[in-house]
């Protein structure tokens, strides 16, 4: 199945994310009376991932809620691909660090051979790209009962995961012109060739 657009925004990401938005307020009484304990802390910073293509079998989209050290609540979607090659990859990460002020850590690779993953997942709180294909889609499947794509380790043990909520899976995708924002990335394997960090003073984004 073919999803085509100018620039297409993941409006299945938005139909996803809704339940998650919805169940924050629930999970934060939870954890504010002591009910809940977080399981998994992230730093709460968010940060740009692109790519030039995204090729991917196996796909999968369910909503979670990660939790910083403070006990701060971040609904996202979790994008999983069991199998992803991609090409121009590209992560900015900026921070403040003291005295030198904002910092951004620059990662990149992939650009004259095709980064290499599997088992990806990328905590979101935004996506977008320029065209994406899909084969074997299906929307509107419980999140419980995704299969052709991965859920993460833990995930559906977790409180945060409703096993009734809306997901999606697809047996495959090609992605195009690829801008994520993330709290989180993961990956059982990443094969990165050319790869180059660098730090760059000030704000700086993936071209």
């Amino acid at each position: 199945m073919s999803h085509r657009a100018g620039r297409t925004r993941w409006r299945l990401f938005g139909l996803v994310l809704v339940p998650a938005v919805a169940a924050c307020a629930t999970v934060g009484i939870g954890m504010a009376q002591g009910v809940l304990a977080a399981s998994f802390f992230v730093s709460g910073e968010k940060f740009q991932v692109t790519a030039d293509s995204l090729t991917a079998r196996g796909v999968s989209l369910y909503s979670m809620i990660d939790v910083t050290r403070k006990r701060e609540l971040i609904p996202v979607v979790v994008t999983g691909f069991r199998h992803a090659t991609i090409s121009g990859l590209c992560e900015a990460i900026t921070v403040d660090v003291p005295v030198l002020g904002t910092q951004t850590l620059l990662i990149s690779g992939g650009d004259k051979r095709l980064v290499g993953a599997t088992d990806l997942f990328l905590d979101a709180t935004a996506e977008a790209a320029a065209q994406a294909n899909f084969t074997g889609l299906d929307i509107g499947v419980a999140q419980g009962a995704i299969s052709k794509g991965p859920v993460r380790s833990g995930d559906r043990d977790s409180r945060f995961f409703n096993p009734d909520g809306v997901g999606l899976q697809s047996t495959s995708v090609t992605l195009t012109d690829v801008r994520v924002n993330t709290v989180a990335v993961s990956a059982g394997t990443l094969n990165i060739p050319g790869l180059r960090i660098r730090i760059e003073s000030g704000a700086r984004s993936c071209p």
